[in-house]
């Protein structure tokens, strides 16, 4: 089984929210919510595809410096086996917004599991909930 190797990130807003992307219609897991991130690339670090996916699909910019590794996901779907880092992360530029058809959503860390979410973000919530 192929391992896909995906970065994540947890923005929190400095009410103590988090920034979820429900993925758009005509993509694998449609209609989910997740944590916004993407594939990392050959050659690419997990923080520089984070930093290169936040800039496109959010239109946002960060630093290396301001990502903070928190915890990973690690799930077998039938196609493949999904390793996913996540990261936090309080410092960005720019406004996020939605620049690949999906809708975002600030969510408070209790409020998780009323967004359904691919089987690999679950295990998150308790983490992040706990964690702010």
């Amino acid at each position: 089984m192929k391992t896909v190797l995906v970065s994540a990130v947890a923005l929190i807003d400095r009410d103590g929210r988090v920034l979820l992307a429900q993925r758009p219609a005509g993509k694998a897991m449609a209609g989910l919510w997740e944590f916004p991130g993407g594939k990392v690339e050959p050659g690419e670090t997990p923080e520089a595809a984070l930093i290169r996916e936040l800039a496109e699909e959010l239109g946002i910019d960060t630093w290396q410096s301001c990502l903070a590794p928190l915890t990973f996901a690690s799930h077998s779907y039938d196609e493949f086996h999904l390793l996913m880092p996540l990261f936090a992360c309080r410092k960005w530029e720019g406004t996020p917004m939605a620049r690949e058809n999906q809708v975002l959503k600030w969510v408070r860390p209790k409020d998780m599991r009323d967004y359904p979410m691919p089987a690999a973000d679950k295990p998150l919530i308790p983490i992040l909930r706990d964690w702010l």
